[in-house]
């Protein structure tokens, strides 16, 4: 994750600052939804698998840089490290950020699947990556800053800059393996556990310490999360709801995708009951 393929050149922080991020860790949970899904039908496929699972790592990754900018969440502390707009300067994070993204595609691209195969997880990856995935929630989520949203349009905020990444996730491990109509039922439930995903981020950034998250809390005020909008108890139940639905959906799932997925959505689930 932290050998990539840069040119030396006479920039005195570029190459270190590209990997920076990558090598600060994360719960690398994109990527294992992925793995897990093909593990689940055909494990022979893995290592193939592992270039959609690096591209998805590295278009999250310049998601977060961006995200951290001060035109943004303006924030200094991510994975408990000091953001790259910090440690170098404005500038080189946003570069880093761009070279990330359009890296992705790069290794995506040189996937060893069919020009099939390839075109359909670079298409499932752009769109909910892009213009009509993250980068629209991010754009409606700096917009209407200091402008309180309905729950419904949280939501929607949130399917997009969050939930949409994390439901294509499954959806690329199921084109792999062949299995589309899957593909389409995991891509649902994927939504579903990245609103979740955002509802207890939101309700661990006022429960936690930036030492424990790893990254500035408490810092939403003028944001549209889902405490600021429903209060810390409302959310709270909204996320019992959304774990409860995710774990019998789980339970749904045949036997093989149980037991590659179970042990890593469990963990997760109820995450948010931790600190209450």
């Amino acid at each position: 994750m932290d050998n990539l393929p840069v040119s030396k050149s006479i920039h005195p922080s570029y190459e270190k600052a590209l990997g920076q991020m990558l090598i600060a860790g994360g719960k690398r949970f994109r990527p294992a939804l992925l793995l897990g899904v093909v593990n689940s039908y055909n494990s022979l496929l893995e290592e193939g698998a592992m270039h959609a699972a690096y591209a998805i790592e590295l278009l999250h990754t310049y998601s977060l840089i961006h995200d951290d900018l001060p035109a943004m969440d303006n924030s200094p502390l991510r994975r408990g490290k000091p953001t790259l707009h910090v440690e170098f300067d404005e500038v080189t994070a946003i570069l880093v950020g761009d070279a990330l993204n359009t890296y992705s595609f790069e290794v995506l691209s040189n996937a060893p699947f069919s020009d099939y195969t390839r075109v359909a997880l670079i298409r499932e990856l752009a769109t909910n990556g892009g213009l009509n995935g993250m980068v629209l929630g991010q754009a409606i989520d700096c917009y209407f800053e200091n402008r309180p949203l309905q729950v419904e349009d949280i939501k929607f905020l949130h399917t997009n800059k969050t939930a949409k990444l994390i439901a294509a996730s499954l959806k690329m491990g199921a084109i792999i393996v062949g299995k589309e109509k899957l593909g389409e039922k995991l891509y649902d439930f994927g939504i579903k556990v990245g609103l979740l995903f955002q509802i207890q981020d939101d309700i661990l950034d006022v429960t936690q310490s930036s030492e424990e998250a790893g990254k500035l809390t408490n810092n939403d005020e003028e944001k549209n999360s889902f405490v600021t909008i429903l209060g810390l108890e409302k959310a709270i139940g909204e996320a019992d709801i959304l774990a409860q639905e995710l774990l019998e959906e789980l339970e749904s799932f045949d036997k093989n995708l149980q037991y590659e997925l179970s042990p890593l959505l469990t963990q997760y689930i109820n995450r948010h009951k931790t600190k209450n």
